[in-house]
């Protein structure tokens, strides 16, 4: 956790179309403009925070599309969960009257790094949440799992997730993973419908791999091109996959934290 200051009153403002989205948006713009805040009309990276109005997809799009940042990022919740939103939409003043008094720390979160390699080339992708590898139409896949060039297991079922520590409490929490602190460098490995038979042995529970591990897939050769890989919830399909290396990124995401909600709050709140 950081102090943060900045240098301008740029603030970028990114929102879905939706009418409360909206709304919202241009309410919050009418306030931070009274207070002598800038309102770039297109996204500007030199601004000094960007803030989400929406839900926790709307989020993680806007991350993605503007390339992962540097500007801290803070949201405003007007979706259904809302697990990245720090900010309610009644509370507007509160947040404005925080950002004029610099009331607020930034939280480094960890990245998921992949590098998917077939048999021409190799592909990096990069993941808030999760990255998913699982056979596609619902196929069983087969996968050979090392970490740090240590051999685990011959994996065979619908795949597996790597979720980042924030990402803990999304697809991975569904899927019977552990909830984890989201500033801990650590990955988890979740399998999805392990196949445990005379034939086939794969673990059951997730693993925790620490922050200077790889973890390497290998398909199998009947698997290379039955293969999706689902980056916070986008489907990217390639043809003959032969590995897929996962670690922490050496980017981070910064998220903007006015200290009102904690972690585990949030974890009570939304899930209990």
């Amino acid at each position: 956790m950081e102090i943060f200051t900045y240098k301008n009153k740029k603030i970028n403002i990114i929102y879905n179309n939706d009418n409360e989205s909206f709304n919202t948006a241009s309410l919050l713009k009418e306030k931070l403009t009274e207070k002598g805040y800038i309102i770039p009309k297109k996204y500007d990276y030199d601004a000094m925070i960007n803030i989400c109005v929406g839900g926790d997809g709307a989020f993680l799009r806007a991350v993605h599309d503007y390339g992962f940042p540097e500007i801290p990022f803070v949201g405003v919740n007007t979706g259904h969960l809302g697990f990245f939103q720090e900010i309610s939409p009644n509370n507007l003043e509160e947040f404005i009257n925080a950002l004029d008094k610099q009331d607020f720390t930034i939280d480094s979160l960890y990245l998921v790094e992949a590098l998917v390699c077939t048999r021409t080339s190799c592909i990096e992708l990069i993941g808030v949440n999760e990255i998913v590898v699982k056979g596609i139409q619902s196929k069983t896949i087969h996968l050979n799992i090392s970490i740090n060039d240590t051999y685990l297991e011959r994996f065979s079922g619908d795949g597996v997730i790597i979720s980042t520590p924030m990402g803990s409490s999304a697809y991975n929490f569904s899927a019977g993973g552990s909830i984890v602190y989201p500033t801990l460098g650590v990955l988890q490995l979740t399998p999805l419908a392990p196949i445990n038979s005379k034939v086939y042995r794969s673990l059951t529970t997730s693993a925790i791999i620490p922050i200077n591990m790889i973890v390497n897939l290998s398909p199998e050769y009947r698997d290379e091109n039955s293969i999706l890989i689902v980056v916070d919830g986008k489907q990217h399909k390639y043809e003959n996959i032969v590995e897929i290396n996962l670690k922490i990124s050496d980017m981070k995401l910064q998220l903007l934290n006015l200290g009102k909600h904690n972690f585990w709050s949030n974890v009570r709140n939304k899930f209990l």
